[in-house]
């Protein structure tokens, strides 16, 4: 690990932080009844996933750490199917929706070989 010493040196977590950005952009244009549905629980599953990978980083044992990363993935799991369920319903363009899964899918890798540095940490 090369000089980590705060979560913004994560590059997980800069990456989770582009899809916080991407996602609260997107979430900007769905109509207004969705502003207390699938636009704020798009907002709180994107910012659970960079959330939870700042309060992971910080946990001093590698077993709580670990707990908030799988959470982190939890929420970034949820959060696909929410951009399916947008680009179905309209909310997004298919371009949108290509670009949206892309970034998921590479804070996903991200975050899985980070959890699996992790637990080889505590070997």
């Amino acid at each position: 690990m090369a000089n980590i010493r705060k979560f913004e040196d994560l590059k997980v977590w800069q990456k989770a932080h582009q899809l916080v950005l991407m996602v609260y952009k997107l979430t900007s244009k769905f109509p207004p009844e969705e502003k207390y549905g699938l636009s704020s629980q798009k907002r709180r599953a994107v910012v659970s996933v960079a959330s939870n990978i700042v309060e992971g980083f910080k946990r001093r044992t590698v077993k709580d750490s670990l707990n908030f990363y799988n959470t982190a993935d939890a929420s970034l799991e949820e959060l696909r199917y929410q951009t399916l369920l947008s680009k179905d319903l309209g909310y997004i363009s298919e371009i949108e929706y290509i670009e949206l899964i892309k970034l998921e899918e590479e804070v996903s890798k991200m975050l899985n070989s980070w959890i699996k540095s992790q637990k080889g940490n505590s070997a």
